[in-house]
């Protein structure tokens, strides 16, 4: 296995493991009898939180596997700038425990929005500064990329980063509209997601490989 293999296999044991532990936070009621329903309802905060972490780490690591499917080797930058990245991913099932058992008070409902708000501007923070890294030279990508074209698309790729703090503001207005709103954003980058351009070898152009 090559080196940008085994990151690219550790760094998917993360991800599995985080998100599978999402899912541990929603509670079975305690003694419920015949108001189990009613109990399963009240606990909609948590299903909340979990689906819209799941598919924020679900659409991040299809764009880590994408990115590197076309990332030959590594460096030592690399592995660092990796690590940050997973160890805001591995993080995400606390600030989502968090925002699930807040979501229905006053001011902590504020504060919890605005905590899990933080974690996705570190997620947002530190995709743009590997997806930087890697096309700073373009050496570690493999011969199919078009380095040019891949370092042309650092601003539209820093977008999140412009999108995300935005919502720790808003987490100071409502508490169930940012976590919302944090749902919306990850569909969007999952139907919208960044293509790395590759060179057609007949043209001489570029094309955009998802």
């Amino acid at each position: 296995m090559s080196d940008s293999g085994r990151v690219e296999a550790f760094s998917d044991g993360v991800f599995a493991i985080a998100i599978t532990l999402l899912v541990l936070e929603i509670k079975v009621p305690p003694g419920a009898g015949d108001d189990l329903w009613a109990a399963l309802g009240h606990q909609w905060p948590s299903y909340a939180a979990y689906a819209v972490s799941f598919i924020v780490i679900g659409i991040m690591w299809a764009n880590h596997h994408t990115v590197f499917g076309f990332i030959a080797r590594v460096d030592r930058g690399l592995l660092f700038i990796n690590l940050l990245l997973l160890m805001v991913v591995a993080a995400l099932p606390w600030p989502t425990a968090l925002l699930a058992e807040y979501l229905r008070e006053d001011k902590a409902s504020h504060v919890a929005a605005a905590v899990y708000s933080g974690f996705m501007v570190a997620h947002a923070a530190t995709f743009q500064a590997l997806w930087w890294w890697v096309t700073r030279t373009g050496h570690l990508f493999d011969e199919r990329v078009d380095v040019p074209g891949a370092r042309a698309t650092r601003l539209r790729f820093a977008l999140g980063s412009v999108v995300y703090p935005i919502t720790v503001g808003l987490s100071f207005v409502s508490a169930p509209l940012t976590l919302a709103v944090h749902g919306v954003l990850a569909v969007y980058y999952g139907f919208n997601q960044l293509p790395v351009p590759t060179k057609d070898p007949q043209a001489g152009a570029s094309r955009s490989a998802a």
